[in-house]
């Protein structure tokens, strides 16, 4: 009993402490990576916690289930973990439990379809307005130049990700900072921010009362753009991708007093242009090393009375 209800704590106790802890933080700002390494492994940690709980709990209820989790263990293992002593509420927290999971994995299913539905719109309305030459294959470009009088540039994610700029761009962007805007669009293609952002969006969206899912999905959107605005700056210089982030969105008044959906455009184009120092060396690699280890505290909770018994 004791094993499912500390799995059950941890994973609430991190949902909760997690997003008050890095929004407290100054560094995720000036190590983006690294701050998308541990939102990853904290949201791990989440629901390994609660998958373990449920797997217990279920144990207890359930003969047929607890026959498949401790087939190979000894009985010493078995009685370690006092299952009899779980009561009748078990059945109810594994229950709970697992239609949590289900719902989990169906919105994550919604929201990759509904990806999947938003990627094979945009481009099809690429094909409108820039039709394959005879003898091209669809995705067969990894850019693509539309006529357009908005500054604008973006990749589609996918099997074979494509770079869309518009000539608008073309004609603003000077010198090289046409190479830093493409070097930021494919820093996202080679990381796969899609991913990170479909999942994000649908813990969020299946649990919006959760804080660590909303916070998740927040700084996804945010961490993602500041993770590719270093791999432009590393390749072309700060001010280079600062330059191009003012010429493709002055027109859109992002830089004026009243709020807008870009407000944080200012805000990067300042962190670029008056940096913070990054962290140390030995700094990122405990940071990254920590977080690799939330994953790995249910884990070792849930093996801890088989250890012992064996011990």
């Amino acid at each position: 009993m004791l094993v499912s209800l500390a799995l059950l704590l941890l994973g609430a106790l991190a949902a909760v402490v997690t997003p008050r802890l890095m929004a407290r933080a100054e560094w995720p700002e000036r190590e983006p990576v690294v701050a998308l390494w541990v939102w990853q492994c904290v949201v791990a940690g989440v629901l390994l916690s609660f998958g373990l709980s449920m797997t217990f709990s279920a144990a207890a209820a359930w003969q047929a289930v607890r026959g498949q989790v401790f087939a190979p263990a000894p009985h010493a293992v078995v009685d370690a973990y006092a299952l009899a002593a779980y009561g009748p509420w078990s059945a109810v927290m594994a229950v709970l439990l697992a239609l949590g999971g289900v719902w989990t994995a169906a919105m994550l299913t919604r929201e990759i379809h509904r990806a999947q539905l938003r990627r094979r719109q945009r481009r099809a309305e690429l094909l409108v307005r820039s039709p394959l030459m005879p003898g091209e294959e669809p995705g067969s470009q990894r850019l693509v130049v539309l006529e357009g009088e908005r500054p604008d540039a973006w990749w589609l994610p996918g099997a074979a990700p494509q770079l869309v700029i518009t000539t608008a761009a073309l004609g603003r962007l000077k010198g090289r900072q046409l190479d830093a805007v493409l070097a930021h669009e494919q820093g996202h293609a080679n990381a796969r921010h899609d991913w990170l952002l479909n999942c994000s969006a649908a813990l969020a969206s299946g649990f919006p009362q959760v804080p660590v899912f909303a916070a998740f999905r927040g700084e996804m959107h945010r961490l993602v753009e500041l993770a590719a605005d270093d791999v432009a700056s590393r390749r072309f210089g700060r001010l280079t991708i600062a330059l191009a982030l003012v010429e493709l969105n002055e027109d859109r008044g992002v830089f004026g007093p009243c709020p807008t959906p870009d407000a944080s455009v200012p805000l990067r184009v300042s962190r670029l242009l008056a940096p913070a120092g990054r962290l140390t060396a030995g700094r990122r690699l405990r940071l990254t090393a920590a977080a690799a280890l939330v994953p790995a505290i249910p884990l070792l909770v849930a093996v801890v009375p088989a250890l012992s018994a064996l011990g």
